[in-house]
């Protein structure tokens, strides 16, 4: 009886803990992100990203529909979040790396990133269909589909060093 108790006030121990955690990631914005993810050796992944549509998901917007929540959940990263969470990412930045990959306050170092396993438990996501319909969807007026492989094919910025 009381290896029980012990091991579910240690379950909650941990559940509370994540969940403590897990208030703790903020969003830092793209910039952050560049700092490491801008080289030709680690495949300019920035340059990608900032070349394609995530990151002038902002532009596409017309008049009101700049302040509209229901437009903004899915063109800007920042304006998608609780406030709390926003640590340095604007609003302007449009579809951030951090709408598909998490908010990366504490995944963001080296030291951290150079192991896959380790990021993911740091707040890190690995995009999958499930994470890019949560705005490519039929909410969207201009909603003509979405074939995920084609699409993340598209927008494709692996990192050769983990290959």
């Amino acid at each position: 009886m009381k290896y029980k108790k012990l091991m579910f006030l240690l379950g909650l121990a941990i559940f509370f803990s994540s969940a403590a955690m897990a208030q703790n990631y903020k969003y830092i914005g793209a910039a952050k992100c560049k700092m490491c993810h801008n080289k030709p050796d680690k495949g300019e992944q920035f340059n990608k990203w900032e070349a394609g549509p995530h990151a002038k998901a902002m532009e596409t917007l017309k008049g009101d529909e700049k302040n509209d929540p229901k437009c903004l959940k899915c063109h800007s990263t920042a304006a998608s979040v609780d406030k709390s969470l926003v640590a340095t990412i604007k609003v302007d930045e449009g579809v951030s790396c951090e709408s598909c990959h998490g908010p990366g306050s504490i995944y963001k170092s080296a030291a951290i990133m150079k192991n896959q396993k380790l990021a993911l438990s740091k707040g890190m996501i690995m995009p999958t269909e499930e994470v890019c319909i949560q705005c490519h969807n039929d909410e969207s007026p201009t909603f003509k589909g979405f074939n995920y492989d084609e699409y993340v094919a598209k927008i494709a910025h692996d990192d050769p060093t983990t290959n």
